[in-house]
């Protein structure tokens, strides 16, 4: 091959790849993958091609093809970072947490400060059940990036998962020292203090939470508790009566 048709080739699949990129910036990923096809087909060397048309698959919810594509990027490129956070991302899609691991094991090691890979890593592990790293993971997180909310969020549902609400509400506190209008934060608290039946508390947090939050997939379950706490049973039944 000449270099002059080297370069034709080139500029042929640089210009799919651009069409590719604004194709996805108008979330028309089937049209996109269709043109990150062509560019590979003229340049099977390239790994933001593979890339781009793995990120397009997993809009489309097609994880195998996505996870297919991905790895042909860090085929390529063995540094690529967001190849593979992408892979653990797709694995988790599809439901493959053990196999989302190492992918973000390898992002980690790439790029050790990333906190949304750490973070991701601790959430697999969570899924394959190995619930001591994962929160070994969060808290190592948590003491690297104390500003980083995701990370107090996630450990603080684990704790609430395993039954430990004294400790997952101190961590909700600490969210709130972050932000103070962090509302699930309030929602989390509530139910901590309701299941320790601390009741006057959860009511407090309740309120605050419907007052930051009125409409939410939580409003509903939220008050119907706070209609429980404030009225028990028995004292329902002897309204009832009164009437």
């Amino acid at each position: 091959m000449s270099s002059n048709t080297k370069k034709q080739d080139n500029k042929g699949a640089y210009s799919f790849c651009e069409k590719a990129h604004a194709l996805c910036l108008e979330n028309s990923y089937k049209e996109a993958a269709a043109n990150y096809l062509n560019a590979i087909l003229i340049d099977r060397n390239n790994a933001e091609s593979y890339f781009g048309l793995g990120i397009c698959y997993k809009y489309l919810k097609q994880y195998s093809k996505a996870i297919k594509y991905l790895d042909m990027a860090v085929e390529l490129k063995e540094d690529y970072f967001e190849a593979f956070y992408e892979l653990g991302i797709c694995h988790l899609l599809e439901g493959i947490p053990c196999g989302a691991i190492k992918n973000f094991v390898r992002a980690i090691q790439i790029n050790p400060d990333n906190p949304d890979a750490i973070l991701q890593l601790g959430a697999a592990h969570e899924l394959c059940e190995e619930y001591d790293l994962a929160l070994m993971i969060y808290q190592k997180l948590i003491e690297n990036s104390p500003e980083f909310i995701k990370a107090y969020e996630h450990k603080s549902t684990l704790l609430m998962k395993l039954d430990k609400y004294k400790e997952a509400s101190n961590l909700l506190n600490r969210i709130l020292k972050l932000n103070p209008d962090y509302y699930k934060a309030y929602a989390g608290i509530g139910v901590c203090f309701d299941k320790l039946g601390r009741h006057t508390d959860a009511i407090r947090y309740y309120r605050k939470f419907l007052s930051l939050k009125p409409f939410s997939d939580q409003t509903d379950f939220i008050k119907n508790r706070l209609d429980k706490i404030k009225y028990p049973k028995s004292q329902k039944e002897y309204l009832s009566a009164c009437k």
